[in-house]
């Protein structure tokens, strides 16, 4: 279960880069709502403890219980579908001692563990058909549960790290760029019919917030808090209006952005700290996914390297899609940006995945 590890080993810049965001997040949810600063330091030092704890277990004796973690996701997301709250036509949330877990958020960290595993089982077998439609529909029974609640945003993420972890494990490139080719005409075909309200599985809500992206003008109601997330990013300039201010014209004073804590964090950040204290935060998570890639690089095995590359993926992903969509690049989607919003299932998750990252730098390969 555990090892006599070398402390040289422990990659302790990876955790200060985390603790130095995550801190920043703080003050950053404590700016944006006063009331969920309190939380978020519980779930920061909890997530440490539990970052801590998860470095020291060795990551091979949790890969044997692979089959149960896989069960658990599924299980999971099938009883919030059963016993969850509702909440704005979403059903994702247990209420536990007045605290929301969204069972989807763990469910990224879970699945990136059976997949490392099942991809290192069959590593030489890694591009045959069967392994391929297999592995497919293992990922599909989760994909059409969170569908259901409905959570377009995971979907696209657990579906983005499941590709890369595929890719790591060995897919033939051949296979990735065929693929590429028949889906980039594909997703411009799909995006047409969507506009064109021709997908019966796309929400109405959904359809509203492309519509809103590609047409902002024509449908002001829907695309008013990505416009004043644009707005409040360009407004803090170079060095922001400071943390706390009071600003009648802010984002949070103004209301002019529903609970910017979550998922238009970062309109807060640019708007507070500028444009030098948002580059701070992209860099951070830029230098955190590339400490994963770093560690996966010397893992002692496929599965170690599978890990540290779907943390890795998870974060760069959320954060591409999380900054897309506050600066207008992306449609409106609730995808939290790693760290630094609120949401303690989030948080912890990302704290898992942190620590078995370096349960797998505490096991490098021998040369």
């Amino acid at each position: 279960m555990s090892k006599l590890y070398k402390l040289k080993n422990y990659k302790f810049i990876l955790v200060i880069y985390v603790l130095i965001l995550n801190t920043l997040g703080v003050f950053l949810v404590g700016s944006a709502s006063p009331g969920d600063q309190k939380k978020q330091i519980i779930g920061m030092v909890s997530g440490i403890v539990i970052m801590v704890i998860l470095s020291l277990i060795d990551y091979s004796f949790i890969l044997r219980f692979s089959w149960i973690i896989y069960l658990l996701a599924v299980g999971l997301l099938a009883l919030v579908l059963v016993a969850g709250d509702s909440s704005k036509g979403a059903q994702r949330w247990f209420e536990i001692g007045g605290i929301r877990f969204q069972p989807s958020e763990l469910v990224k960290i879970l699945l990136i563990l059976f997949f490392a595993y099942y991809f290192m089982k069959y590593e030489e077998k890694i591009n045959t058909v069967r392994v391929i439609v297999s592995s497919f529909v293992l990922l599909a029974i989760p994909l059409f549960l969170i569908y259901k609640q409905p959570n377009l945003s995971t979907m696209i993420v657990i579906t983005l790290v499941f590709c890369a972890l595929l890719f790591m494990a060995g897919l033939n490139y051949k296979l990735v760029v065929g693929v590429l080719i028949v889906c980039i005409p594909v997703g411009l075909i799909g995006m047409t019919l969507i506009i064109q309200d021709k997908i019966p599985f796309i929400h109405a809500y959904q359809l509203g917030r492309i519509m809103a992206w590609l047409y902002p003008d024509d449908y002001p109601d829907l695309a008013y808090q990505q416009q004043n997330s644009i707005m409040a990013i360009g407004s803090g300039l170079l060095w922001g209006k400071g943390l706390n201010n009071t600003d009648p014209t802010s984002v949070k004073n103004g209301n002019f952005i529903l609970e910017p804590q979550n998922d238009f964090i970062f309109a807060v950040a640019g708007e507070e700290l500028g444009f030098v204290g948002s580059a701070v935060i992209i860099i951070l998570l830029l230098f955190i996914t590339i400490e994963c890639i770093f560690i996966a690089r010397k893992a002692k095995d496929t599965a170690g390297r599978l890990i540290c590359c779907g943390v890795g993926a998870l974060i760069g992903f959320q954060t591409f899609v999380n900054i897309g969509v506050a600066s207008g690049l992306l449609p409106n989607t609730g995808v939290t940006l790693p760290f630094v919003s609120y949401g303690l299932t989030s948080l912890w998750s990302l704290y898992i995945g942190i620590g078995l990252v370096l349960n797998v730098g505490l096991q490098p390969k021998k040369y």
